[in-house]
């Protein structure tokens, strides 16, 4: 199969700016970048909500719910998940609870999930992050049945914040054949355009990228992040 063009590696990107102290006009720029290089969306903090996008652009607005632990109750999840929509944005990308995922708590896994889905109802996409570098093999499938399960329409590897890292194509693979009904988001150390497209082809739909001028530029990418 053929390597995906950098421009259509572009269009799978959610150029995102997570970073507690960015700005309104951090975002701004984050947003005129991302219609410069033709990504999907704009991923952003809750209280950055609502953001400009430019007249005539189809670029999407998405917006992280529990982030970065997880560790929200429900209905406080919902609560930011609803109030995001109601500010504008087109997909929430919210964390699961993972350490019930690491005790096998699926169904509670499953319940949290379905409290976000219905307070963001279709059309707003769902994003599931399951945070698979801190997740046994095992955990990431039950993870990935239960967010099927809920509703969400996609699987999503990381944070980016979490110390045990990032996505790997392993996790990608796994997530895409066991939810093969939902797309796959690869999020987290994704910094070059060989690691996006590896990323694509184990399965993943979605790019959540940062430093995405350095990743479709080639250039090697400054700093940490996303």
């Amino acid at each position: 199969m053929t390597a995906p063009t950098a421009a259509e590696v572009a269009r799978a990107i959610d150029h995102t700016l997570l970073k507690p102290e960015a700005t309104h006009a951090d975002v701004a720029a984050l947003v005129a970048e991302a219609v410069e290089l033709g990504t999907y969306s704009v991923c952003v903090s809750p209280s950055m909500l609502p953001v400009a996008v430019p007249a005539g652009s189809d670029l999407k607005v998405a917006a992280v719910c529990g982030f970065p632990s997880g560790k929200h109750t429900s209905t406080v999840k919902a609560t930011e998940a609803a109030e995001s929509v109601a500010r504008g944005a087109d997909e929430i990308d919210m964390v699961i609870d993972i350490g019930a995922a690491r005790e096998g708590r699926f169904d509670a896994v499953q319940a949290d999930i379905a409290a976000v889905r219905a307070a963001a109802p279709a059309p707003t996409v769902l994003k599931v992050i399951i945070e698979s570098a801190a997740l046994s093999d095992e955990e990431i499938v039950g993870a990935c049945r239960a967010a099927e399960a809920a509703g969400a329409d996609f699987v999503k590897t990381s944070t980016g914040f979490h110390p045990a890292g990032g996505a790997s194509e392993h996790a990608v693979r796994l997530m895409a054949q066991t939810v093969p009904t939902l797309q796959v988001k690869a999020s987290g150390g994704v910094r070059t355009l060989e690691q996006a497209q590896a990323m694509m082809a184990a399965g993943a739909t979605r790019l959540g990228v940062s430093g995405s001028r350095a990743l479709l530029g080639g250039a090697a990418p400054g700093g940490s992040g996303y």
